[in-house]
């Protein structure tokens, strides 16, 4: 008999930060899902611009942001994304982005259901 599939967030960990509250765990979650969605769009730009500088920033960012809330999936993705430089290789920053756009869906539909949206 396999585990149950881990849950795209894990609320334990968001908890220890959080202190288990509700509302909190509500606006950390909600701030996430918006600056989450916009630096994905933002890695867009940046990767047509091949701009290896600010690529390596925001994959930074969100595998940090990721991890804490405890969407470690989503953070793997951005860690692996991280030395994908577009301006060395486009192919594999595409590669990677994509994973991350993968990986941002699953959180964000987790999210809007924890949301209540």
């Amino acid at each position: 008999m396999s585990a149950a599939p881990a849950k795209p967030v894990d609320l334990d960990h968001l908890a220890r930060y959080t202190g288990g509250d509700a509302a909190l765990n509500a606006e950390v979650l909600g701030l996430f899902a918006t600056q989450s969605a916009e630096l994905l769009a933002q890695l867009a730009a940046v990767m047509d611009a091949r701009d290896p500088k600010t690529w390596k920033e925001i994959t930074h960012s969100l595998k940090g942001a990721a991890r804490g809330i405890g969407a470690f999936g989503f953070g793997d993705a951005a860690a692996r994304a991280e030395p994908a430089l577009p301006a060395e290789d486009n192919s594999s920053a595409m590669a990677a982005l994509h994973a991350m756009q993968q990986e941002a869906e699953t959180v964000q539909r987790f999210i809007a259901a924890y949301l209540g949206r």
